[in-house]
């Protein structure tokens, strides 16, 4: 992988961006339906609709949204804004010719096609405003620390930090050579390892970058051994002087190659899943309101207490969340820190509570955590707290499963690994399925999960 481009700082990313490239479409639509019905022919409608068509297939082939070139300047004005709309608007002039080659007879009004492109330019520019204002207020800078050997890595980092807007801020450096006396102003240095994994924890510091020579591997081994149960990304950015034949005089940040030594191994925010989570929540809320609400006055019922269990788990990035489910045990009194699980035959659980855990019924609310974007349809099911401080001491890898959103149901609960964890075992055999979910992950993935949930995922026999 490559570093993220300075340009994704921008209200408006460099390369193609899925959603605003969708509205700045519905946009082009709706004024290219607004121009035939304010200033076109009923004679040509057919021909004008066919122009909105080869508009919108041209734009998605030609328009690559590459405007930004210089990743340490904000771009103008016009590159951002006025640009798009200027390619949108040549776009329509092309379609226009495309449909007049095909037909001949066709003479498009000069009247509509002012207008149209006028709309046009007026709706694309908006779209790029509204996106520009959004992604200004969720814009973020990443902290890093960053390990590497004498002046050559201080002078990287110097290089970021003069960087305009840059997206990421270094926190911390760690010189592995405690005799070359390089530094950096404003960036404190250290020599000691412990020092410097108690100054990444205490300043929650989101990266860690291994600027080191391809030899050293040693190093690198003993950093990762270090941060092995923290959720810090770890990249490697090879020091490749040694074999490289010619040396510059600048290289551009953006073509700094970084390989993914521990990370996420699927962006959190991929388009295909985000999408999906949302329209699978909203139409599984919608479709089973009536049952929802049917198991909500069963629950009420039942027993004394309110409808919904509500409990702290740790979701993406190990942020807390409370996660919603029916309740389905009688209320009772717990000691703070302390977690009983529901055995077999538990007399806690009430009689509709036995019939919702064994249906997994009981996890239905939890699309309304979907919906919030706190958890996802597929992914590692989230434990609570209170074994994740169990478990992680013991388990291997156990706190990668909180590199992404946890989901609903996953691909350790389709292969049989759900209900009670009495052993260590058991845990390390449920991480091991996450952990190869998170490595294999892809839509079709998720689409299978979600397939073997609906024919098998119900009921099962650990459910209790």
């Amino acid at each position: 992988m490559r570093l993220p481009r300075y340009s994704q700082l921008l209200a408006l990313p460099a390369g193609p961006n899925l959603r605003l490239r969708l509205l700045e479409t519905i946009a082009v639509a709706f004024c290219s339906l607004a121009a035939q019905r304010l200033c076109g022919r009923i004679d040509s409608a057919s021909h004008d609709s066919a122009v909105a068509a080869f508009t919108i297939i041209l734009a998605w082939s030609l328009l690559t949204g590459s405007y930004v070139r210089r990743p340490a300047r904000r771009p103008s004005a016009w590159r951002v804004v006025l640009l798009p709309a200027f390619g949108w608007v040549l776009c329509e002039a092309c379609a226009v010719g495309v449909v007049k080659w095909m037909n001949p007879d066709y003479s498009p009004s000069m009247y509509w096609f002012a207008c149209l492109t006028e709309l046009t330019a007026a709706g694309v520019i908006v779209c790029r405003l509204v996106a520009g204002i959004a992604g200004a207020r969720r814009a973020s800078h990443a902290s890093v620390a960053v390990v590497g050997r004498g002046e050559r890595c201080a002078a990287f980092v110097r290089r970021i930090m003069e960087v305009q807007d840059p997206a990421w801020t270094v926190h911390a450096l760690f010189d592995v050579d405690a005799r070359s006396g390089a530094s950096v102003t404003g960036v404190p240095l250290f020599h000691d390892l412990d020092t410097f994994a108690a100054q990444v924890r205490a300043q929650r510091i989101d990266e860690l970058w291994l600027a080191l020579p391809l030899t050293d591997a040693e190093t690198l081994r003993r950093f990762i051994d270090v941060f092995r149960d923290d959720l810090v990304n770890i990249r490697f950015l090879p020091d490749v002087r040694q074999v490289a034949r010619f040396h510059g005089e600048h290289v551009d940040l953006d073509s700094a190659l970084a390989i993914n030594l521990v990370a996420a191994p699927q962006t959190a925010n991929a388009v295909s899943k985000t999408l999906f989570d949302f329209t699978f929540a909203a139409c599984a809320v919608i479709a089973c309101a009536p049952v929802l609400i049917a198991i909500a006055l069963a629950v009420k019922l039942s027993s004394p207490g309110p409808v919904f269990f509500r409990q702290q788990r740790r979701g993406a990035n190990g942020q807390p969340f409370g996660i919603y489910k029916f309740r389905t045990m009688r209320v009772h009194a717990r000691a703070d820190g302390v977690l009983a699980q529901a055995t077999r035959a538990d007399p806690r659980v009430t009689r509709v509570g036995a019939f919702l855990r064994r249906t997994s019924l009981d996890e239905l609310p939890q699309f309304f955590n979907v919906l919030r974007g706190e958890m996802s349809v597929v992914g590692p099911r989230p434990h609570a707290i209170e074994h994740d401080a169990l478990y992680q001491p013991v388990v291997d890898d156990y706190v990668h499963r909180y590199r992404i959103r946890p989901g609903i149901t996953g691909w350790a609960q389709v292969n049989g690994l759900r209900g009670e964890t009495d052993s260590i075992e058991k845990m390390q055999r449920r991480v091991e399925h996450d952990l190869y979910y998170l490595s294999n992950w892809s839509f079709a993935l998720d689409m299978r999960i979600v397939l073997l949930t609906i024919v098998r995922g119900f009921v099962h026999s650990n459910a209790y």
